[in-house]
């Protein structure tokens, strides 16, 4: 798989200073693949201090067509070991092949949305005239600028650590930030590659873009978020973990971006064909649950409950699980033993609680090296239950009953998150209705997918603070100044 396994600080990639290194697990087989440098303090000192002084002594934050050319060079570096990338992230995430390919999440559509970036930057109105205005008989032309915001953290996590990695630096460098990218310590290669690539294939000065992996990340994790030199924090993550990066980061009052937890409602309207509609409940799993944004409630009149009931089994027998290496597969292992147990002991909570099993629940015969866990469903939710209100990130559906509309609705915004939703209906007039009426950052209407590297995507509530991609995302990274000129 050829993967990078050094750290990347200041233009160089190195071993960590104590010579450390900690190894990277296959979910699939439990066993030892490589490893990875193990970052402690003093090489998060080095990449803050080089990523400080990169901004500061650069022309990198103001360069805009030189920033163009190199994340042009990036983009093309990336290409160029595209096969390499595949291997290591289907073997370190887990994720089927199939979802490292041209049609999948996990590498070349990731790549692919550097696009967006690079087609929009040289359009960017960096600078805008507001008019001569007076005030005390004082007459004054407003100009209106955009600058970088600085020094940027951008942490992140394990489930689709390609995408997440490039949503977060690629517009933050595009923006003219410099960048301590801090990897998942389950998913390291997918960010040490990143290093090697900038290294090899591009002319981005030393300093503006940095690695750090490490095993334990909250040790160098805290480091990062609460340093002063340090402008802003990028995090995608749990909404526990992102709680405590904003009160660390509002020591020092820097700009916080939160991408936290889902527990998403898939609404289906009593118009709907529920045989459409069942269908695609199926895809929760394909990333085995392990996406915020994924709809893990599904929503169905309680007067077609029985035959929702019935389509369910049909649509998830489709689903097969194993190897990840293998092209026939569609859902592969949790990323770790510590996630594989979480996600089991909230089945057994379900049960406990009164939820009704229809299918999976346990490790699947025959399958018992690696974090694997059955797709899962119940029935007979409500949604005060522990896994209608909780984030479990593995591959379980509850669904849940309601009488009307108004009922559904309800049910939807009952919840401490709101990152996405999901609605069917005969009617897209309806259907759209009723989208708008949930407290959400996205939804999906009729089986329309939202995502893409132009659609801002983010949530409500205690689902994150801000916008990633789009116009939005890229505009996360700046910062406005107003100025007045004498005339």
């Amino acid at each position: 798989m050829n993967p990078e396994t050094r750290l990347f600080i200041d233009g160089e990639l190195c071993a960590a200073a104590s010579g450390k290194t900690y190894p990277n697990i296959n979910p699939a087989t439990e066993e030892v693949m490589g490893h990875v440098a193990d970052a402690g303090p003093e090489d998060m000192e080095r990449a803050i201090a080089a990523a400080r002084r990169a901004f500061d002594e650069t022309d990198w934050s103001t360069n805009h067509a030189f920033r163009l050319k190199c994340l042009q060079q990036l983009q093309q570096g990336l290409r160029s070991v595209v096969d390499d990338f595949k291997q290591q992230i289907a073997a370190e995430t887990g994720s089927p092949i199939g979802l490292c390919g041209s049609m999948g999440p996990q590498c070349e559509e990731p790549i692919r949305f550097m696009d967006f970036t690079l087609e929009n930057l040289p359009k960017y109105e960096w600078s805008r005239d507001i008019g001569v205005s007076e005030m005390m008989g004082i007459k004054s032309r407003r100009l209106v600028e955009k600058e970088a915001v600085g020094v940027v953290a951008c942490i992140t996590p394990w489930n689709v650590p390609l995408q997440i990695n490039f949503v977060k630096c690629v517009p933050a460098l595009a923006a003219g930030c410099t960048v301590v990218l801090k990897a998942a310590p389950d998913t390291p290669w997918a960010a040490t590659m990143l290093g090697r690539v900038v290294k090899e294939c591009t002319d981005i000065p030393p300093g503006v873009f940095n690695v750090i992996t490490s095993e334990d990340p909250k040790i160098v994790g805290d480091q990062l978020v609460g340093d002063p030199r340090v402008d802003m924090v990028s995090f995608t993550g749990s909404t526990a973990v992102g709680k405590h990066i904003m009160a660390r980061a509002a020591q020092t009052v820097k700009k916080v971006f939160l991408e936290l937890g889902g527990k998403s409602a898939n609404i289906i309207l009593d118009d709907a064909d529920l045989g459409t509609a069942c269908s695609v409940a199926s895809p929760c799993v394909f990333t085995r649950g392990q996406g915020c944004a994924i709809l893990t409630r599904l929503l169905v009149p309680r007067s077609r409950q029985a035959e929702v009931e019935a389509l369910l089994p049909t649509y998830f027998g489709y689903i097969k699980y194993g190897d990840p290496q293998s092209d026939s597969q569609i859902m592969g292992p949790l990323v770790n033993a510590r996630q594989h147990a979480r996600v089991l002991a909230y089945i057994e909570k379900g049960k406990a609680e009164g939820a009704r099993l229809l299918l999976g629940g346990g490790v699947p015969a025959g399958l018992d090296k690696g974090f694997y866990v059955e797709p899962t469903v119940f029935m007979d939710v409500t949604n005060d239950m522990t896994i209608a209100r909780e984030e479990i990130f593995g591959p379980v559906l509850v669904v849940i009953a309601y009488d009307d509309e108004d009922d559904a609705v309800r049910i939807a915004n009952d919840s401490d998150y709101g990152l996405s939703g999901g609605v069917w209906s005969a009617s897209e007039e309806r259907a759209l209705a009723v989208a708008r009426r949930l407290r959400t950052g996205t939804v999906n209407v009729n089986g329309g997918i939202f995502f893409g590297a132009d659609a801002p995507f983010g949530g409500y509530k205690q689902s994150g603070v801000g916008r990633e991609m789009g116009r939005e995302g890229f505009e996360e990274y700046l910062e406005t100044k107003t100025m007045g000129i004498g005339v």
